[in-house]
């Protein structure tokens, strides 16, 4: 069983991902194991996008839990869940969400935003501590920062997922270590 800093450097050339993720390859390594932890733990992994990004966040779903692939993992849409997601405007608001869903999943839960910083749906995200992000146009605690105005931004996002779901694999079927 490889290290996952080596699996994933080894992955990402493998996948002729080096240059696209040369400048947050060393941030994207760190955090995805980090939140990888989560998942093994139990943790639900709550999707949420940006307008823009819905259909990104179809995607991600039917991806990570494509039939026949492995066990189901707990990867859902926030819209899903709270269909008012965009009547939240305040602290108090969120806060309350975060109310429900402690109760929903008492073991945890971890916010999955793919967006623009500027949407009020990161807001969501930006206001808890283990957050996993893949933010738009601003680096943050949490996440790796894309570029919106990249005319490839589909494409990269296509290939992080790719790369995330086959780290999710090498954790799951022990090829790569998160100790």
């Amino acid at each position: 069983m490889q290290d996952f800093v080596k699996w994933s450097n080894d992955a990402i050339v493998k996948e002729g991902m080096s240059a696209f993720m040369q400048n947050f390859r060393i941030e994207w390594i760190a955090l995805l194991g980090s939140r990888l932890k989560y998942l093994l733990e139990g943790r639900v992994f709550i999707v949420i996008t940006d307008d823009e990004r819905a259909w990104f966040e179809g995607y991600l779903l039917k991806k990570i839990n494509r039939s026949g692939a492995r066990p189901l993992l707990p990867f859902v849409s926030l819209k899903a869940l709270y269909p008012g997601l965009d009547e939240i405007n305040s602290s108090e608001q969120i806060s309350l969400l975060e109310d429900m869903l402690s109760l929903t999943f008492p073991n945890g839960y971890v916010y999955f935003y793919i967006g623009k910083n500027i949407d009020k749906r990161a807001n969501i995200a930006k206001n808890s501590e283990d957050s996993y992000m893949w933010l738009f146009d601003e680096q943050t605690h949490n996440s790796i920062c894309l570029n919106s105005n990249d005319e490839n931004l589909d494409i990269k996002l296509m290939q992080l997922l790719k790369l995330f779901d086959k780290s999710i694999d090498a954790v799951l079927l022990n090829q790569a270590s998160l100790v």
